[in-house]
Formats: structure tokens, C-alpha cells, sequence
């Protein structure tokens, strides 16, 4: 996908257009494309075999044969007809190479005018199924060319076409996505990417993608070691679901911010540096409640954005788009830190996921003050806190967590129930025999906390009782 060198803007169908240039080198399944499309199918062989029609080959041999300006002509007069005898083919021929060369035709003339899509409508419509349903059915094959070119052409088909994709179909193409995305070795990944960036670029399929937890897979991707390309390409579909407000306002619950402040930097990349910074910037511009903008800057600030936002102050940058973004930033999440509550600090820093000894976790006045707030928004800390005791491997998230849930409990006389009805004592107490001797230092501290208002709370009853 081509480097931004203007901005894009959401249109009122929600499709985001623009002007993009300085497209990277052809990919490797491009380059396979190509040799693809140099070794000609000697059709004659397959009518002499009665394995097509005459009907067919005469209508596959011109059009292989033809001009742009001829292909136009056939596809103009054939119309539905033409989308026909290539589907036709598909399913009569089972040679992969043939079967590969069709499907390369196929997305070249989709390519090369994306209005011939109406050809493959019109036939849907008069085979009473979706345009899009026989290159689903290439998505199960074996051959991992064959069906990422019927990726593209179904990318080409559900963009182009007026009449969008429904439910299943989607969900059907974003778990094959999904599973590609994510596979430990796929050669075609940024090929994958490339139609996932496209689609994001309407506004009906980014609420099916994340409907359909698509943001978890492009933030595990993200997380892991992939190359500045995909980076870029993946970045951007996160930023294409910014532009959608209520989207937008749900993005960070998948704690996006961590990953990309991360890769932010340590980012050499003018693109990927650019991409990133632009879907910082939507996520402070676009989101409708105040709340979850604050939320977001907080979130930024936890995760040394600003910080970073310096160092890219202080470079030679060219991109005028990159220095206007930096000093937009720069000037959000300094006022996000005005009115900076030790709260917020802290609220801030456990949603990041990255807990460490930061002045308000040894504070005695913090806790005393802000305990019970903990229970807010049905304990939604008190669950992030549960949930990194079950699934960090940091010996100091462990650490810091075990000590915050003791500090709760200390200083809010109800919070050993609520602790157990959450599964959360169960998992301090587990720490106690953890390889790390702060960790078992934390726990065991926790743990007497949790025993202490036991013996309290035995006390008052035997008095009552007396």
C-alpha cells in the first residue's frame, strides 16, 4: 500500500478517499502475478479435450488475446455473459496453474476498470447468488496463490459493487483474514493486509470487522516481531476504524495505545511514524464523549507518548503532515495533564497494562482516598487487575497488582467479598510460591491483608455474640 501524501477524509458514504503516492516495490505475490500472466494456457487443448465448450474457448481465446480496447468491446457485449464463461471455467478446469491464470485475469480486469464489477452483479443477480459467492468457495483450496488472488477479487467485488456484503459472507472473509493475519508463516501477508486495508475503507464493513473481533487479531500481529511494511499496513486499518466515531471511542478497551506508542518508538520509518501519529490524532479528535478522548490522552501519556512526541519535535522532519501532528498532540495531552488527577494517573496506568512502582501504589493518603473507587464502573480496575494476575508473565505487573488489590482491601472494609467473588484472592494466594522472591514478597503482604480483616471481622462477631 502507497505512502499518504495527503490527507483523507471520511465522505458522508463513509468511504475514505485520497490522493496516495511513492508506491513501495512489488510484492512478492505481484511479482508471482507477473510470471503468472507470462505463461500463456494453451486453450485449444481443453475445447480438444471437451473439457470447455467451443462457446468458451472462443470467447477465453479472444479476450486473452485482446487489446485493451478489445477487451472492452467483448466485455461490453457480453456483458453478464462474460462473468459466466469465467466462473464456468473455474469450476471445469482443474489444473492449479490454468486455475491461477483465470482467477489473474479476472482481477486484472476488476484492476483495470473497477465498474466491471456490474458484469459479476448482473450475473449474481440472474444465478440468484451474490456476485462474491464462487470466489468464496476458492478460499478453501490448497494453493496459497490461487486463494489469495480470490481474496483480492472478492476485496474488488465487495468495494466496487453497490449491493455490500451480508452478515455471513463477512464474517465468512474476515475469519479467512483473521486466520491469514495470523498465520506463523505466510508468505502472502501483506497481499492479505492490502484487501483488509481496502474494505476498512467503508464504513459498513469497519463495524462488521470489529463486530467481529478483528481488532484483537491486528493487535496480536502488531505485538509480535513483523516487518515495517505490515506495521504500516495494519496501523492503517486501525486508523481507517478511527474514523468512525463509536468505533473510535472502543478502540483502546483492545489496548491499542501500548502497542503502537511502542512501536512508535522505536519506529525508523517516516510511514509507519506518520500512520501511527494519525490515528493518535483521531482518537483524540473523533470520539464524541469527552470522557473517552480524556481516557485516550491519559492512556498516551501513560505510555510515554509525549515523551516520544518531544524527540520527534526536536528531529528534521520534512513531512509538514507529521510536524502538525506532533504539535496538535503536544498540545492535547499537555492540557490532558493539567487537570491530572493522582486518580487518573492511576486509572490510567492500570488500563495501559503496564503497572509499575509509580508514586501513587505506596501513597497511604491515595488509598485512603480513593479505595472505594475501585468498585466504579462495576470494578472495572479491580477486574484489570484480576485479569493481569491471571495472564502476566512480569514479575513487576505481578507485583504491583498483588499490592494493589492488599491496598483495597486495607482500606475498604468490603473488599475482601468483592476480592473473592472475583477470583482474585485465589490467584494472590497462588503467587506465594512464585519463582520471583518479589512476587512472593507481594503476595504473602496481600494475602496477610486479606487474613487481617478475617480476624477483624471474627472479632466484631465474637463481641456481638458476647
Amino acid at each position: 500500500m502507497s505512502i499518504i501524501a495527503e490527507r483523507m477524509e471520511s465522505n458522508s458514504q463513509g468511504v475514505v478517499t485520497g490522493k496516495e503516492t511513492d508506491l513501495p516495490p512489488l510484492n512478492l505475490f505481484e511479482k508471482e502475478a507477473n510470471d503468472v500472466r507470462n505463461h500463456r494456457v494453451n486453450w485449444q487443448s481443453y475445447v480438444q479435450g471437451q473439457m470447455i465448450s467451443q462457446d468458451d474457448f472462443t470467447f477465453i481465446r479472444d479476450y486473452d488475446n485482446a487489446s485493451s480496447e478489445r477487451r472492452d468491446q467483448l466485455i461490453q457485449n457480453l456483458g453478464p455473459q462474460c462473468a459466466k464463461v469465467f466462473i464456468r471455467l473455474m469450476g471445469r478446469i482443474a489444473k492449479e496453474q490454468t486455475v491461477r491464470y483465470i482467477l489473474t485475469m479476472i482481477d486484472s480486469m476488476l484492476k483495470e476498470k473497477p465498474e466491471r464489477v456490474s458484469v459479476f452483479v448482473e450475473h449474481g443477480k440472474k444465478s440468484k447468488t451474490a456476485p462474491w459467492t464462487p470466489f468464496l468457495n476458492m478460499l478453501n483450496r490448497e494453493d496459497s496463490f490461487t486463494t489469495n488472488q480470490a481474496c483480492r477479487i472478492i476485496t474488488k467485488l465487495a468495494c466496487y459493487s453497490k449491493d455490500k456484503m451480508n452478515a455471513n459472507d463477512l464474517k465468512y472473509f474476515f475469519n479467512w483474514i483473521k486466520q491469514q493475519l495470523s498465520a506463523s508463516f505466510n508468505e502472502y501477508v501483506q497481499t492479505v493486509a492490502e484487501c483488509l486495508q481496502q474494505m476498512l475503507r467503508l464504513d459498513v464493513y469497519r463495524v462488521a470487522f470489529m463486530d467481529n473481533e478483528g481488532v484483537s487479531t491486528i493487535l496480536s500481529v502488531l505485538a509480535g516481531k513483523v516487518s515495517f511494511q505490515i506495521q504500516y499496513q495494519l496501523a492503517f486499518c486501525v486508523w481507517m476504524l478511527s474514523y468512525h466515531p463509536q468505533l473510535c471511542a472502543q478502540l483502546n478497551k483492545y489496548s491499542i495505545i501500548p502497542v503502537l506508542a511502542d512501536i512508535l518508538s522505536e519506529s525508523v520509518k517516516e510511514k509507519v511514524t506518520r500512520i501511527i501519529l494519525l490515528v493518535f490524532r483521531n482518537m483524540i479528535e473523533k470520539p464524541e464523549e469527552k470522557e473517552v478522548v480524556q481516557e485516550n490522552a491519559l492512556a498516551m501519556i501513560q505510555c510515554k507518548v509525549l515523551k516520544q512526541l518531544e524527540v520527534l519535535q526536536g528531529q528534521k522532519i520534512e513531512d509538514p503532515d507529521i510536524t502538525e501532528d506532533v504539535e496538535y498532540l503536544m498540545e492535547k495531552l499537555q492540557n490532558s495533564m493539567v487537570d491530572l488527577s493522582s486518580f487518573d494517573e492511576y486509572s490510567s496506568e492500570v488500563k495501559s497494562g503496564r503497572l509499575e512502582w509509580s508514586p501513587v501504589h505506596r501513597s497511604e493518603k491515595f488509598w485512603r482516598e480513593n479505595a472505594m473507587r475501585l468498585n466504579e464502573k462495576s470494578y472495572e480496575l479491580l477486574k484489570i487487575l484480576t485479569r493481569l494476575l491471571e495472564t502476566s508473565k512480569d514479575p513487576l505487573v505481578l507485583c504491583v497488582s498483588a499490592h494493589d488489590i492488599g491496598e483495597y482491601v486495607r482500606h475498604y472494609p468490603r473488599g475482601k467479598n468483592i476480592v473473592e467473588q472475583l477470583g482474585c484472592k485465589h490467584l494472590v494466594m497462588q503467587y506465594m510460591t512464585h519463582e520471583d522472591p518479589n512476587v512472593r514478597y507481594e503476595a504473602l503482604l496481600a494475602v496477610q491483608k486479606l487474613m487481617v480483616h478475617n480476624w477483624e471481622y471474627l472479632g466484631r462477631q465474637m463481641m456481638q455474640d458476647a
